[in-house]
C-alpha cells in the first residue's frame, strides 16, 4: 500500500513540475520561480529529464537536458537584449565544454537580422542573413559557410486572406 501511496504522490508532483514547464515568462517572475526540472519514471525508476533556470526577469538562462542514465547530456545558456531578445546562445557537452555559439543580431526594428554560429574552439562555421520586405515579414533567409560561400537559402511566402 505505502508503495501505490507514493506513486500517487510522485505523480502529484511530476504534474506540478511539468505543469511550471508550460508557464510564461511573466508566470515565472510572477512566482519567482527560479528553476524548474522535469523527471521521466519509466519501469519504477525515475530519471531526471532536464532542468532549466531563470533569470529574476523570467528568461530562461539555462537549460540541462539529461541521458536516460540521468546523467547530463548537455546544456544551453542564454544571454538577452534589453528587449528580450536572446542574443547569445552557447550549448555545452557534458563536461562544461562550449560546443556551439551563436551570436544573433536585431535590426532596429526588433527583427533578427544576423546569426553568427561558432563551434567550439570560437571559430566561426556559418553565417545566417534574414531579408524582410515592406510589411516586416520575412522572405528570406540565406546561410553561409566560414568562407562566405552560400550554401543553403531558404525562401518564405505568406497567403492572405
Amino acid at each position: 500500500m505505502k508503495i501505490k501511496s507514493f506513486h500517487i504522490l510522485l505523480f502529484i508532483c511530476l504534474i506540478c513540475v511539468s505543469s511550471t514547464f508550460a508557464q510564461s515568462k511573466k508566470e515565472v517572475k510572477k512566482h519567482k520561480i527560479k528553476s524548474s526540472a522535469s523527471v521521466i519514471i519509466e519501469d519504477g525508476k525515475t530519471i531526471g529529464d532536464s532542468k532549466v533556470l531563470y533569470y529574476p526577469d523570467g528568461e530562461v538562462a539555462e537549460e540541462t537536458f539529461y541521458d536516460k542514465q540521468g546523467t547530463v547530456k548537455k546544456v544551453r545558456k542564454y544571454k538577452y537584449n534589453a528587449k528580450g531578445d536572446v542574443i547569445e546562445e552557447g550549448e555545452y557537452d557534458s563536461k562544461n565544454k562550449l560546443t556551439e555559439k551563436t551570436l544573433t543580431k536585431f535590426n532596429a526594428l526588433g527583427e533578427k537580422e544576423e546569426e553568427w554560429i561558432y563551434d567550439g574552439s570560437n571559430k566561426i562555421t556559418k553565417k545566417n542573413f534574414y531579408i524582410y520586405d515592406k510589411k516586416g515579414l520575412k522572405t528570406d533567409r540565406k546561410t553561409v559557410d566560414a568562407t562566405g560561400k552560400t550554401i543553403a537559402m531558404k525562401k518564405y511566402t505568406y497567403e492572405f486572406k
